[in-house]
């Protein structure tokens, strides 16, 4: 480590240099060996060296967090400036057009936290406009120097945008001791636009996006080639769409040549904008049902229904750990009576979102439902959240979104 630097030190435990080393970029503060003898300013720099005292990383300190550091870098001869960031937004984007195939760059994720070492910061990218989340009290305070950065970039190559709208209308938040908040971010010398709506497609599919109203930044993107795999499946098929949300997987569905497709979800809101891009698509092979997936399930295998294509994308059960046995359980309940009412050969698609709920508890929650249901699951793929959503080794939380599809047999 240079012999100049001058940011304040943090000497960590072995077991957040383990931590470290194998690639994860959060400094709890209860592994915590030495502090700074003067506290930081809540946002700046810090470098963070092993108990004998071998650098480790730079990253922003959070004093409000039991996260206490987030490294951004784990070069010593770094420098933090606007190139430095530059650089790190230009590699980010370079990926999405490696990974992505050039359609799919108008609606896309252009960086997602860690995965990307922006810790804490997520931008989505709806075609002519970026909407951020700004997670990490480091990333608030970069955000005069990174913005504007992000938008230099993207227009470099030839892509239009428009503005810059902030969703940090979020609860973690506060665990950084930051308000919430919504809003354009003013770009330097510039309008933003009048509407907090857009239009995008994926897919082949359009899509109505407010993203100022809509869940997270307006519009999930991390299913967008799990959509396309039960379009590809859903052709002649009488498609039941649970959860629907604004209406995508029973809107790829219905464009893939299914007999028919019911989109359902408990909110009101939900199934007037997925109505609306059914509309907007000209598919006339759609209904709609408001009602809750729970009471809808058990009430169809009651009356009879005619459906032999199921698809369960259903909002993160958990969020934490002390809550995952109540997640499973919930997740037992949807796919056991989805098996229960497909019929020998149907088709199901199964979904979980949330970190907490890993890939082996989903599994074995499959199997006990499976087995509860008199059913046997006939696996044609297992698939996660686009690459544009990268999942970063050595850090777990970045690997969140299980897919799976089966024939039910």
């Amino acid at each position: 480590m240079k012999s100049e630097r001058s940011y304040p030190i943090y000497k960590v435990s072995k077991k957040a240099e383990a931590s470290l080393v194998g690639g994860h970029p959060w400094v709890y503060e209860n592994d915590i060996l030495e502090f700074p003898e003067t506290e930081p300013e809540n946002g700046t720099l810090a470098d963070v060296v092993s108990p004998k005292g071998a650098y480790l990383g730079t990253g922003f300190v959070s004093l409000k967090s039991k996260i206490r550091v987030r490294l951004i870098s784990r070069n010593a001869n770094d420098t933090f400036d606007a190139s430095f960031w530059r650089r790190r937004v230009e590699y980010a984007w370079a990926y999405r057009k490696t990974v992505l195939e050039s359609a799919d760059l108008s609606a896309c994720r252009v960086i997602f936290g860690e995965a990307d070492q922006f810790p804490g910061l997520t931008v989505d990218r709806f075609s002519n406009i970026l909407v951020t989340q700004t997670l990490s009290v480091g990333m608030e305070k970069l955000k005069p120097v990174l913005f504007p950065i992000l938008a230099e970039v993207l227009r470099a190559d030839g892509q239009t945008i428009d503005g810059i709208y902030e969703r940090n209308d979020e609860a973690l938040r506060a665990k950084e001791g930051l308000e919430q908040n919504k809003g354009w971010f003013e770009l330097p010398g510039e309008t933003h636009p009048t509407s907090t709506q857009t239009e995008i497609c994926e897919n082949g599919v359009y899509y109505h996006v407010d993203f100022e109203n809509g869940q997270k930044t307006g519009f999930f993107l991390d299913q967008k080639y799990n959509r396309r795999a039960v379009a590809r499946l859903a052709a002649g098929h009488t498609v039941l769409d649970c959860f629907t949300h604004t209406g995508s997987f029973a809107l790829n569905a219905a464009s893939g040549g299914a007999a028919r497709v019911t989109a359902a979800d408990i909110s009101a809101d939900a199934i007037a904008m997925a109505q609306r891009n059914a509309e907007r698509n000209g598919l006339t092979n759609m209904d709609f049902l408001c009602e809750d997936t729970f009471e809808l399930l058990p009430r169809l295998e009651k009356e009879g229904h005619p459906y032999d294509f199921i698809i369960l994308d259903p909002p993160a059960f958990t969020k934490a750990r002390r809550t995952v046995e109540n997640a499973m359980r919930g997740y037992k309940e949807i796919n056991y009576r989805a098996m229960k009412l497909l019929p020998r050969g149907g088709y199901l698609a199964t979904a979980s979102c949330s970190h907490f709920a890993t890939e082996e508890l989903f599994i074995k929650m499959l199997r006990s439902a499976a087995k509860d249901a008199h059913r046997q699951l006939r696996q044609i793929e297992v698939r996660q959240q686009a690459p544009d959503h990268p999942i970063l080794w050595g850090v777990p939380e970045t690997n969140y979104l299980k897919f799976f599809l089966f024939q039910v047999i």
